[in-house]
């Protein structure tokens, strides 16, 4: 089949986006391609279609758990089969996975950067007709990269096992030094280059400087329209502001991390249905989600980075529409910002100290662990031994790019149930009526349970059979010790991978690549985000592209800067009445933020803040900072 007609037969689409179809050609022609993509472009089409129609599997590298398991999910829906490996596996699941390869029944694989550092995986991919690779979230591999994993470097040894093999490097945020990175440490030669241009011409980006940012929240809220995102930087805070919002009559819920499963799914659905309008969340949100009317992306607390402030922008206007990303940026973020770095980056000697005492709290002897997946109570790890959270979690991190663990927050280990037995095997069975009862519910509600393992809500199983949650779990353990099923819970706890056995703390060494180098990288990255939030000298936009490598471009017209730009140039039209409106206002309520007079609608914003200029200079009205108060006679 042709790229088209795969297209058309697995996903009912008539032509592929820009740049698409470019990059499936040079990859089938067997040459190493790059494809740069912005967030929603629709980069995994990329590798899915090419997958059916190379005669092998497809290998996927990945480094989004949640994602790989969406993916899957949804290719069989589409009636292509794929299966997935990472660290949080049962070794059944994972056999199941590794048989289903080398038996050709999958058409691609997705694994985690980690798999590619076990010894036993390796050896059972040489066994699998491999015909190409794809190497998602790109970034991850070049120490210039927002990202850097050192697991990711594993890919280039790939290289020497499956030569000739075709690779397909992805990102949706890369700048041109990552962009040659990534060439040279897969060890690409001459690879071909696709880019699609990062502008989104129907996106506004607006920064407002506000120490109220709470009122500055509500007040774009209540004036503009249709689906929102408000991005924080704390679960605590998702809830505060959610229940800020509400207060104020804009229906709002929260999102993160450590919601369970179910919580999660609820959250999103009423959300995509529009039962919510605004969910307010941490980066957690995002993976996955996919609604293209989401009108306005809020960032209350300030990115890290460009490129993390770009993708998660980027989930506004997706359907083409007019759409906002507004930034608040109070006085007080921009040493905040600063703070990260030290934050990110605690003195070695305390990130030595964390290693040892993980190792005493999972209790692993030295020279032990190796290849053993730890649940693994950060909150609990913290409190025991008086650990800051933040400085911990960083440590944490370190010692992962370091290759001594694999530290992983995914809270999104769902229940999964395969069955065991014959169909008519279920007919000797000795079991109480409940247990029954949830045995022929799954088997009503939850197809392929025979073949393979499937992702069931304990909870959903209670409502269909009108009892309790308890009832559900006791039963699903009952059928598990009978071999009846094989029954995982959720997993609601964080996990840490020993990719080696422990060592004492004075053997390990913290990389340049993983420490100082990763250090300067953020540093740069901070630079940038400031910048762009608090220098008010140039298009946002512009400023943007210019980041990732876009030089020859033109002013939006959109952002705030070009709007106030225009507003300068343009002759002002003064309303006597709204300006005696305005003065009468300033009177009675005092000095003010000149934010609180704008209304949200960013013409309305430019017209009043003409007017006020103009009153200033007529000597009615007095502008001091960010404040105005009226001049009284």
């Amino acid at each position: 089949m042709t790229p088209a007609e795969v297209l058309s037969r697995y996903w009912g689409y008539d032509s592929f986006r820009p740049v698409q179809e470019d990059i499936i050609r040079s990859f089938l022609s067997g040459r190493d391609t790059i494809g740069l993509m912005p967030t929603g472009g629709g980069k995994s089409l990329t590798f899915q279609v090419p997958a059916m129609i190379f005669d092998g599997l497809t290998l996927v590298v990945t480094p989004l758990v949640s994602l790989m398991k969406d993916q899957v999910d949804s290719l069989f829906e589409h009636g292509i089969r794929a299966v997935y490996l990472h660290s949080g596996l049962s070794r059944r699941e994972v056999r199941l996975a590794v048989d289903r390869c080398r038996a050709g029944y999958a058409r691609l694989i997705y694994v985690s950067p980690e798999k590619l550092s076990q010894q036993f995986f390796i050896d059972d991919l040489k066994t699998w007709h491999i015909c190409a690779i794809v190497v998602d979230e790109a970034h991850c591999i070049s120490q210039w990269g927002y990202d850097f994993r050192p697991s990711y470097l594993k890919i280039r040894d790939l290289r020497q096992l499956l030569p000739g093999v075709p690779v397909l490097a992805l990102t949706a945020s890369a700048t041109p030094d990552v962009v040659r990175d990534v060439a040279d440490k897969l060890q690409m030669t001459d690879p071909a280059i696709f880019s699609k241009s990062f502008d989104r011409s129907n996106l506004s980006y607006i920064v407002r400087h506000d120490e109220d940012k709470e009122g500055q929240l509500i007040r774009i809220l209540l004036n503009t329209r249709g689906t929102a995102i408000v991005y924080v930087r704390s679960r605590r805070r998702t809830r505060e502001l959610a229940e800020v919002l509400n207060k104020a009559g804009i229906s709002a819920d929260y999102y993160h991390a450590g919601l369970s499963p179910e919580d999660k799914a609820r959250k999103q659905d009423q959300w995509k249905s529009g039962e919510t309008r605004v969910i307010v969340a941490t980066n957690a949100f995002g993976m996955g989600i996919d609604k293209p009317d989401v009108r306005v992306v809020i960032h209350y607390d300030m990115p890290s980075s460009l490129e993390e402030y770009y993708q998660e922008a980027g989930r506004a206007g997706r359907d083409g529409n007019e759409s906002y990303a507004v930034l608040l940026a109070a006085k007080k973020d921009k040493a905040l910002l600063s703070r990260r770095l030290t934050d990110s980056f605690p003195p070695k000697d305390r990130i030595l100290r964390v290693y040892e005492l993980l190792g005493n709290f999972l209790d692993i002897v030295v020279g032990g662990g190796f290849n053993v997946v730890y649940e693994f109570n950060f909150d609990l790890f913290c409190k025991t031994f008086s650990l800051q959270p933040a400085m911990t979690r960083s440590a944490l991190t370190i010692l992962t790019r370091s290759g001594y663990i694999e530290y992983s927050d995914d809270m999104m280990m769902r229940s999964r149930v395969m069955i065991l037995v014959e169909k008519p095997d279920f007919y000797n069975l000795d079991v109480d009526s409940v247990t029954d009862s949830v045995l022929q519910c799954l088997l009503r509600n939850y197809p392929g349970l025979f073949a393979d393992y499937v992702i069931i809500s304990e909870s959903r199983v209670a409502l269909l059979l009108n009892i309790s949650e308890q009832k559900v779990y006791e039963s699903l353990v009952k059928l598990s010790r009978l071999h009846v099923i094989h029954y995982i819970p959720r997993r609601e706890t964080p996990y840490v991978y020993y990719p080696t056995p422990r060592q004492l703390p004075r053997y390990l060494v913290i990389p340049k690549a993983a420490y100082e180098d990763r250090r300067e990288a953020m540093k740069e990255r901070l630079e940038a985000m400031k910048r762009f939030a608090y220098d008010e000298g140039e298009c946002r936009s512009r400023l943007l592209l210019g980041y990732f490598g876009e030089k020859e471009t033109q002013e939006c017209g959109k952002c705030d800067y070009c709007r106030a730009k225009k507003a300068v140039a343009a002759p002002l039209r003064r309303d006597s009445d709204y300006e005696n409106r305005l003065i009468a206002y300033l009177s009675d309520n005092g000095p003010m933020p000149v934010d609180r007079l704008f209304s949200g609608n960013e013409a309305r914003r430019n017209f009043i803040a003409a007017t006020l200029r103009a009153l200033a200079e007529d000597k009615l009205v007095r502008l001091d900072g960010n404040f105005v108060a009226a001049i009284k006679n």
